[in-house]
């Protein structure tokens, strides 16, 4: 084991919202020093999307911090878990994947945690190796817990509340994600706030079973881009560790200032920068996080291409080429915009109307319906803040 393994515990819970029962961590780190054994930290991610996006990384960047200290990760993929949905923070049943799709997502959520964890050091496992269970298993499973201790979860009481469905299965889902814990043998484990009520399921069901109890520690929800609501693929607001450079730095360069410290601390690992201006503190944890998933080199590159698109109003040195074509000598622009960037004629008309068309970096109006074939070959079309052609009229 590497010499840092004596972290203190408070550095592991300093940016925790919960460390679970007080002073348990700094006890099974005691434990580690005496007997030289690694803790293992597990955390469980269901596979029901297959990206990996900077909320997920606030939990992995908890766990790097633990495999840097020399504990070993235990990344559990829920593929049995996911069939059954974890209705944290859900007012409805989730919708059923088939699974195909959770195998194909787990390959590609495994590989982007990757980008953040050291494979070397993790342990990756699969639920579906136990929980594929005997009846009489799931028997002995089920007695460990009560519908009413199922009930006090928010989710559920509100959904009781109000006369929604609630399955079986999703009652099944708690004591699933705690059996997780009592299999690898869990001294450690992480997840968002949401994930509160599942982990400290997991410590009783721990304990039912007769093995020793983990800590629950868990961490803060990341707000999307819009600096609102938790970041979410589904809601459209997420930044994925694999978006190209200039996505990453952009859209950082987008988020509220009110929940730029929160973006610091939770992605930084520190406050906002004292003294710097909203404007530069944005910059400087863009150039931060491109380089993290991407190489400093990208992160260079990415500036100084948001710049000269955003700020010098230039399009980008290396714009794809696209033909067109004129058989009368004009061209209807709504049509080669749908063509080019996807979409239908009627919206390509709502962008000119909303001067969200540009030539050459000259907005378009709702008049410019036609243009002849000269004024368009070898200029760059740009539609949008981010998409640009540079037309070439086909022979």
């Amino acid at each position: 084991m590497p010499a840092n393994h004596a972290v203190d515990a408070s550095e592991f819970a300093c940016d925790a919202v919960d460390c679970l029962p007080a002073g348990g961590l700094a006890q099974r780190l005691s434990q580690v020093a005496a007997s030289g054994r690694p803790l293992r930290v597990k955390l469980g991610i269901d596979p029901t999307a297959p990206d990996v996006h900077l909320g997920h990384a606030v939990v992995l960047r908890k766990l790097r911090q633990f495999q840097d200290a020399g504990h070993v990760v235990v990344l559990i993929i829920g593929d049995y878990t996911a069939r059954v949905g974890d209705p944290s923070g859900r007012s409805a049943t989730r919708p059923v994947l088939s699974g195909e799709q959770i195998d194909a997502n787990a390959r590609t959520f495994q590989e982007q945690a990757f980008t953040v964890l050291d494979r070397d050091r993790v342990e990756v496992r699969h639920n579906g190796e136990w929980l594929d269970m005997a009846m009489e298993d799931l028997f002995r499973l089920a007695r460990t817990t009560t519908v009413a201790q199922l009930l006090e979860r928010d989710d559920f009481a509100k959904r009781y509340a109000a006369g929604d469905p609630i399955s079986v299965l999703e009652l099944l889902y708690p004591l699933l994600q705690g059996y997780d814990s009592v299999v690898v043998g869990a001294d450690v484990e992480l997840g968002g706030t949401d994930q509160k009520f599942n982990l400290l399921l997991g410590r009783a069901i721990q304990a039912a079973y007769g093995v020793p109890e983990q800590v629950v520690m868990t961490m803060p929800i990341l707000p999307g881009v819009d600096g609102e609501r938790k970041m979410s693929k589904s809601l459209g607001n997420h930044i994925g560790v694999t978006d190209p450079p200039e996505e990453i730095y952009g859209k950082i360069l987008r988020v509220p200032d009110h929940a730029l410290d929160t973006y610091w601390r939770l992605l930084g690992g520190e406050p906002s920068p004292a003294g710097a201006n909203a404007r530069d503190a944005k910059r400087e944890l863009a150039r931060r996080l491109v380089a993290a998933f991407h190489g400093p080199p990208a992160a260079l590159e990415a500036e100084q291409r948001f710049d000269r698109i955003h700020i010098d109003h230039q399009p980008p040195e290396d714009v794809e080429e696209a033909a067109f074509g004129a058989a009368n000598g004009d061209v209807h622009l709504p049509a080669l915009i749908a063509e080019l960037f996807g979409g239908s004629r009627s919206e390509a008309r709502r962008l000119l109307a909303q001067g969200g068309v540009r030539l050459d970096g000259a907005p378009l109006s709702a008049a410019d319906q036609e243009m002849a074939a000269e004024r368009l070959d070898g200029r760059v079309i740009q539609v949008g803040p981010r998409r640009f052609r540079r037309l070439r009229r086909s022979t």
